[in-house]
Parts: C-alpha cells; sequence; structure tokens
C-alpha cells in the first residue's frame, strides 16, 4: 500500500485527506518511489475546484524518486534507475505511477530534490522563454514575480542562456535581492513602486511581460508594452484575468496576448526530455541554482499550500515522503 494526498471535494487546504492507496506498475508505466514531490499553484486551483477534475482529486503533478517496478511493454527504463516528471497526476504520494514516456532519467551529481524542483517551474520557464515569446539578446521583458520558484529559474534562464534585458518585480527588498542574484537587470517592489511607471521610467517599454500574478497586474502589464509587444498570462496568483475586448490590444499598438500551458510544449516524449534533460544538465554543470524554500512532510500538504498561496515564499516548496 502506498500513502496519496488526495481531496474529496474541493475547497481550501483543509479537504486534502492522506489516505492508503493501492498502486501498481501497468502497461507502458514504472512504480517509482517518491523522494520529493513539488508544489505548485496548480495544485491549488485544482485543489479549490478552479481547475474543474473528478472527484477526488489526487494531488501532485511533478516529482523525483527511484524505480522500484517495471510495467509490461516498457522499455529504456530500469528497476533502481533514478527519474523525474511532471504533469503525473498523484505524485503528492510515497509512489506514484509514471508512464514511462514521462519518466527523464536524473543524470549524477543531481539530487532528487533538485529533480523534483525544476521539473514544472523549471520546462515552464524554459518554454515560455524559448518558445512562446523566444527572446533574444537585445530584447527587454518584465518577469512578474521574479524570486518565485518560476522567476528565479527564468531570470537565471535567460542571463545565462540569451542575454536578454530583465525587469523584475517582487513584493520585498529580500525578493529583489534575491531575483538581482539569479539576473535581473532591474527589480521593482511593486508594494513601494508603481511598477508601470517603473518599466517606463527604466525602459520606455518593454518586448514582452510574462505574467503569473493574472487579476491584479493584467492591465498595468498591457501597458507597459512596446507597440506590438506580447503578454503572456500563464498563471493567476491573485486570481483570474476577466474577459478582455480585443479592441484594447489595438489600442495599446497591435498587441499581443496569450495564455499558454505548459501541457502544449511538452506533449511529446522528445519535447519533454529537451527541455527537461537541458535543465536537469544545466544543474549538474552548476549552471543553474535551485532555491528550495521548505521542504514539509507529506502529511503537512495542506500547511504547503497555505505557505505557497501566501505568496511569501521564494524558490520552491517540496513534500518529502
Amino acid at each position: 500500500m502506498a500513502r496519496a494526498i488526495r481531496a474529496h471535494q474541493t475547497g481550501g487546504p483543509e479537504v486534502m485527506q492522506l489516505e492508503e492507496v493501492q498502486v501498481s506498475a501497468g502497461a507502458g508505466q514504472v512504480l517509482v518511489r517518491v523522494e520529493a514531490a513539488g508544489v505548485n499553484f496548480i495544485d491549488i486551483y485544482q485543489r479549490s475546484g478552479q481547475y474543474k477534475l473528478p472527484l477526488p482529486v489526487p494531488l501532485g503533478l511533478e516529482g523525483a524518486g527511484v524505480v522500484e517496478q517495471v510495467g509490461s511493454g516498457v522499455s529504456g527504463v530500469r528497476a533502481g534507475q533514478r527519474v523525474a516528471w511532471t504533469h503525473v497526476s498523484g505524485s503528492y504520494a510515497t509512489h506514484v505511477a509514471v508512464p514511462a514516456d514521462r519518466a527523464v532519467p536524473v543524470p549524477e551529481g543531481v539530487a532528487a530534490k533538485q529533480a523534483a524542483a525544476v521539473m514544472l517551474q523549471g520546462t515552464t520557464a524554459h518554454y515560455l522563454s524559448h518558445d512562446t515569446y523566444p527572446l533574444k539578446k537585445g530584447d527587454s521583458c518584465v518577469i512578474h514575480a521574479a524570486a518565485g520558484g518560476v522567476g528565479l529559474l527564468f531570470c537565471q534562464i535567460v542571463r545565462r542562456r540569451i542575454g536578454a534585458r530583465i525587469i523584475g518585480t517582487a513584493g520585498t527588498e529580500e525578493k529583489a535581492r534575491l531575483a538581482r542574484e539569479a539576473g535581473a537587470d532591474e527589480v521593482i517592489v511593486y508594494t513601494r513602486q508603481d511598477f508601470e511607471a517603473e518599466v517606463k521610467r527604466i525602459a520606455g517599454g518593454v518586448d514582452v511581460v510574462y505574467d503569473s500574478v493574472g487579476k491584479d497586474t493584467w492591465e498595468k502589464s498591457l501597458r507597459c508594452l512596446k507597440p506590438r509587444g506580447m503578454l503572456v498570462i500563464f498563471g493567476a496568483s491573485s486570481g483570474p484575468v476577466p474577459p478582455i475586448d480585443p479592441q484594447r490590444l489595438a489600442q495599446g499598438g497591435s498587441l499581443y496576448l496569450t495564455r499558454p500551458t505548459l501541457g502544449n510544449y511538452i506533449a511529446t516524449r522528445d519535447e519533454l526530455f529537451a527541455r527537461a534533460g537541458a535543465l536537469l544538465e544545466m544543474i549538474a554543470r552548476r549552471e543553474l541554482q535551485v532555491r528550495i524554500d521548505a521542504e514539509l512532510p507529506l502529511e503537512k500538504a495542506a500547511e504547503a499550500h497555505r505557505l505557497l498561496a501566501s505568496r511569501k515564499t521564494t524558490g520552491k516548496l517540496l513534500l518529502i515522503p
């Protein structure tokens, strides 16, 4: 028997329960003993009902661990191998059945906690910067929540691999310091300064804004753009963005608006392995620093959700079975 966190109804963190579940490797799957599971905002959206899923909801989408059992029809993965994954439901658990084509090998020199911390947030930063709006040297961007789990990885990837100009936003001076250390050229403390006015003062306007905050920021984010710039809304930590009149994009200078999601950028095994593999190799070469804010036992999943929702964390939250 395994232990897993599930929600039999939608609601606050208190609806999550630690239960015993039966889990084994089916055809095309591997059974993994979970060493670390990542906590992400999408977990909150699923638990709360903002994203509708059948009940009970198996919580958690990413993690890393050791393969204990290999199902029928699986090749290229062996028992005892260290792997990491994302977009596998039920990852808040002691054991999880992972489709073999989602089990990314973890290279030597990368700890399970590091791997679990980047599989969702790191691949998100990768696809946003390389594909949704492919940044290039000389471009300028705003990264909201630059000291969060995605933000710190995002700043490092853009600084080390691309060289675009980064203007970050953060809620405190300490968070601003962390974002600068990660590679942001400028950081605006939005609790003390109007980020729209500051972006216009610093850069006049930017090519792209990467916005994971949503309701509280999207309008000002739109006004930070140069003509023909792009607003990329990839999260909603403050709540969902309301319906938008497309005419506002024309009035702003023929702007672009997109709402991407990671699943469409790791849809194939090759794309997932290329993105995740690039990140894991960066960690192995010590080119990418992974900041883990807190590690909590599996039974403290509700506390982890409260911490993440407070938007006071810097870096990654992990559950350790």
